[in-house]
C-alpha cells in the first residue's frame, strides 16, 4: 500500500478518492467540492461585523452561509491529510518546507507572502470558474464529463507551467 519513501500508493490513494465520491453523492446527494466552503467562511466571518452588508451581498446570499457537508468535508481534508501524513511518517512541522529552502531560503516571511499570494490567485481563479480542483476536476471525472477532462488537463498544464516558474532547473539539472 505504501511506496518505498512511505507515502501511500498513488493507485490505491486514486481509488479511494474515487470511491469518496462515490459516497459523497449516495450520501450526502453532493459532489466533491471544497472553494465554495471558504466563501461561505469569510461570509460567516464578515457577518460578526457587517451584517447588513452580508445580509445584501447576491454572491453570499446565492451560495448560503451555513455550516453543511462541505465543511465537513474540507474539515476532513485535514483530518485526513494527517492521518497520512502520520501513517507514513513523513509529518513534520516546518515553516518552510526544503524544496523551497533549497531554491529561496529560509525567510518565513517570503515564503507565507508568497504562500498567501498564491492562495488568493488559486481562489480567485477558482470563484472565476465556478468550482476547484476538486469541484471540477474529481467530480467531473468521477462522472466522465467533457468539462471534468478539460479541466484536469488545465489544472495539471497549470501546475507544471506554476512549477517550472517557481522550481526552475538550473542548467546543470537540464543537462546531467
Amino acid at each position: 500500500m505504501k511506496t518505498e519513501q512511505g507515502a501511500w500508493n498513488p493507485y490505491v490513494a486514486g481509488a479511494l478518492s474515487g470511491l469518496l465520491g462515490v459516497f459523497s453523492v449516495v450520501v450526502a446527494g453532493k459532489f466533491m467540492g471544497a472553494s465554495t466552503t471558504f466563501v461561505r467562511a469569510s461570509g460567516m466571518i464578515e457577518k460578526m461585523f457587517v451584517p447588513e452588508t452580508v445580509a445584501n451581498t447576491a454572491y453570499y446570499m446565492s451560495k448560503g452561509l451555513q455550516f453543511d457537508w462541505q465543511f465537513l468535508f474540507v474539515i476532513g481534508i485535514c483530518i485526513g491529510s494527517l492521518i497520512a501524513s502520520l501513517t507514513s511518517k513523513t509529518f513534520v512541522w516546518q515553516a518552510v518546507p526544503t524544496m523551497w529552502e533549497n531554491r529561496h531560503g529560509g525567510s518565513v516571511a517570503r515564503r507565507g507572502v508568497v504562500a498567501f499570494v498564491g492562495g488568493m490567485v488559486a481562489m480567485y481563479g477558482a470563484r472565476l470558474a465556478g468550482g476547484c480542483p476538486s469541484g471540477h476536476g474529481l467530480s467531473g471525472l468521477t462522472q466522465l464529463s467533457v468539462s471534468g477532462f478539460i479541466a484536469a488537463a488545465c489544472f495539471f498544464a497549470g501546475g507544471m507551467l506554476m512549477a517550472a516558474l517557481v522550481f526552475p532547473r538550473s542548467r546543470q539539472e537540464r543537462h546531467g
